[in-house]
């Protein structure tokens, strides 16, 4: 599959760090065009979690967006979500696919050579590793793997049809060199907030990003 661009990533972290809300924020990444988001609240409840997500899931329905949920793949079923995106301590992708189905997306968090030729073995859309670059935004408890990675991802997926996330310490000034390096996609937190100004934000990244030969 062909993932756009930029997985903006909603983080409830990072939204109360940045005096927002997680419906806010994702209203400014919606209203600013990103199609590829992923919900992310480590802390919430079930039930704030659920609700929160189906509210995402009405916002982006319009412009055709695919939300996804971070590590709850039965609240990614229970919402409607386009998908579940699972880490390496959390369900294994086989058993997030039993969950939410044939027809919803899987994406795994990789961190290694190693977890990067598990996840190939996997039901998996696609796979995402990092951090590439030094990140606060979360602790991955994992050291920064730069553009190696990503290169060692985008030869592994080719002409299997998935998509590569590349995640951790990315700007805007840098993503369109990680893009180059091999990935399908950037995924952002905290730079997206960065500036007081989500939508703008935003559109600085498709700017920047259009047109940039993909794998």
């Amino acid at each position: 599959m062909i993932l756009p661009a930029l997985n903006a990533i909603v983080d409830d972290d990072a939204a109360t760090r940045a005096g927002r809300s997680v419906l806010d924020v994702g209203a400014d990444f919606f209203a600013a065009g990103a199609t590829f988001i992923q919900l992310r609240a480590k802390r919430r409840s079930s039930a704030w979690l659920l609700e929160t997500a189906e509210q995402l899931v009405g916002m982006g329905a319009s412009i055709g967006a695919h939300v996804i949920v971070n590590d709850r793949a039965d609240v990614a079923r229970l919402a409607g979500a386009a998908g579940v995106h699972v880490g390496q301590d959390d369900l294994t992708p086989a058993d997030a696919r039993r969950i939410v189905g044939t027809d919803r997306i899987v994406g795994v968090s990789t961190h290694s050579i190693s977890q990067l030729d598990d996840a190939m073995r996997q039901p998996i859309d696609y796979v995402a590793v990092g951090p590439v670059f030094g990140t606060a935004s979360k602790d991955t408890g994992y050291d920064a793997v730069g553009m190696m990675l990503v290169e060692a991802a985008a030869a592994r997926v080719r002409g299997r049809g998935l998509g590569v996330v590349a995640i951790g310490g990315i700007t805007l000034e840098r993503a369109a060199d990680v893009i180059t390096a091999g990935a399908t996609s950037v995924a952002i937190i905290s730079d997206l907030l960065s500036t007081g100004d989500a939508r703008a934000r935003v559109r600085q990244y498709l700017d920047k990003l259009a047109g940039i030969s993909r794998v």
